[in-house]
């Protein structure tokens, strides 16, 4: 697939948490999951592109379950953790204005499991206008059938499925005015969603 431009795309990377990570899943367990969206995430980092984190609570409970943080060592400094209390990332969380923040046109999703927090997540996306690509083996689900339904079916018709070592990122043009110079520009600041622990 062609380079994405890294100055109008996002990683999402959605529910690699402890215990989600440690159920049984298929197509592939989800140390696998890890390892590739670990990748995936370097590539993203030294592209200078955001990465960003989605974590589940559960509502109207006083603790959450054991297992319930992110990966150890997933989450680099200053990167956002969105937490969600919903099946999908978008919900009341504050994600829309923080990839719009970043500039972010088009998501590449990874996560856990591929047909619940992924799928969700990807549709409200998509009803926003994102234009997204599915990291096929940085994700897996509850059963190989789900897994593939969504991967087969259900994402084709969202947008681009591809391998991790498919995707990969090119350099933003600078912007130029019609003159061909160098426009000046303001980045904008991305929405203070939530610290790198998922607090608000």
């Amino acid at each position: 697939m062609p380079a994405l431009d890294s100055g109008r795309t996002a990683l999402v990377l959605v529910d690699l948490m402890e215990r989600i990570v440690a159920l049984p899943l298929a197509p592939r367990p989800g140390t696998d999951v890890l390892s590739a969206a670990a990748r995936l995430a370097d590539t993203f980092r030294a592209a200078g592109a955001p990465v960003v984190h989605i974590r589940v609570e559960r509502p109207n409970v006083d603790v959450q379950p054991p297992g319930s943080g992110l990966v150890a060592d997933l989450v680099r400094d200053g990167e956002p953790v969105v937490v969600k209390r919903t099946i999908g990332g978008f919900q009341d969380t504050g994600l829309h204005a923080l990839l719009t923040g970043f500039g972010a046109t088009t998501l590449v999703f990874g996560g856990i499991a591929t047909n619940l927090g992924v799928e969700s997540t990807a549709r409200a996306a998509g009803d926003l206008g994102y234009d997204l690509v599915f990291a096929e083996d940085a994700m897996s689900a509850l059963t190989a059938d789900e897994h593939r339904a969504s991967v087969d079916l259900d994402f084709p018709r969202l947008g681009t499925v591809a391998p991790v070592a498919e995707i990969t990122l090119e350099a933003s043009a600078p912007a130029t005015t019609p003159d061909g110079r160098a426009a000046a520009t303001t980045p904008d600041s991305p929405a203070p969603a939530t610290t790198p622990d998922g607090r608000a």
